[in-house]
């Protein structure tokens, strides 16, 4: 059982996104969960081409490709880690095409516009979004924490935590950037006390 899913949306081996998604896992086992890790440069998977075929088969059946892989351990986590860098005022091309394949999660009603509901409504699910950047300026991060916000507050992720880090380039920089760490293991315990939490309640549910 998978209590937490971490995504690096980094195409760098060794990364900065890989290094603050794994610490902040890492601080979320310390506290009782089960995670699990996934660098989308190791998935060959592409991007939505749009096709609507998911409104009626109710799961992405076009592309059969490396997010087949991913969606069950999506599916199974309650919580969710996204790190991206900031790759031109928004976040990188690969977790962007990551956000845009949970389309199929959504149903939609006739008429125009649309209304629309996701299938992983309901559910308690959490989340701790993070970007790194290599700019010290907050706006040249530009759209990218909103990126990763909009889209997971769509489908009903509480988000508990944020985190921008500015000032950081070279490659798994940020492992020396004790502060950074320190402030990534934070929003590890944040989501791990906020899943904890969660299942307090619904437990609770249960017995009234």
């Amino acid at each position: 059982m998978i209590d937490i899913l971490g995504v690096s949306g980094t195409p760098r081996r060794n990364g900065n996104s890989d290094a603050m998604a794994e610490a902040v896992l890492a601080a979320a086992e310390a506290q009782g969960m089960t995670t699990r890790m996934v660098r989308l440069r190791d998935y060959d998977f592409g991007p939505c081409v749009g096709c609507e075929r998911c409104r009626k088969d109710r799961a992405c059946t076009r592309l059969m490709d490396g997010m087949q892989l991913i969606y069950p351990l999506l599916q199974e986590a309650r919580g969710l880690v996204l790190v991206s860098p900031v790759h031109t005022y928004n976040i990188s091309a690969l977790m962007k095409a990551f956000i845009d394949r949970l389309y199929c999660y959504y149903d939609f009603e006739d008429g125009v516009p649309r209304a629309w509901s996701s299938r992983l409504a309901g559910q308690g699910r959490k989340a701790v979004i993070a970007c790194v950047a290599e700019q010290l300026e907050q706006e040249n991060l530009g759209v990218a924490m909103e990126a990763m916000r909009m889209p997971l507050a769509s489908h009903d992720y509480e988000i508990v935590g944020e985190l921008p880090v500015l000032g950081l380039f070279r490659a798994g920089a940020v492992r020396s950037h004790e502060e950074a760490l320190e402030r990534c293991a934070t929003l590890g315990r944040e989501l791990a006390k906020a899943l904890h939490g969660a299942v307090s309640d619904s437990s609770t549910a249960s017995r009234t």
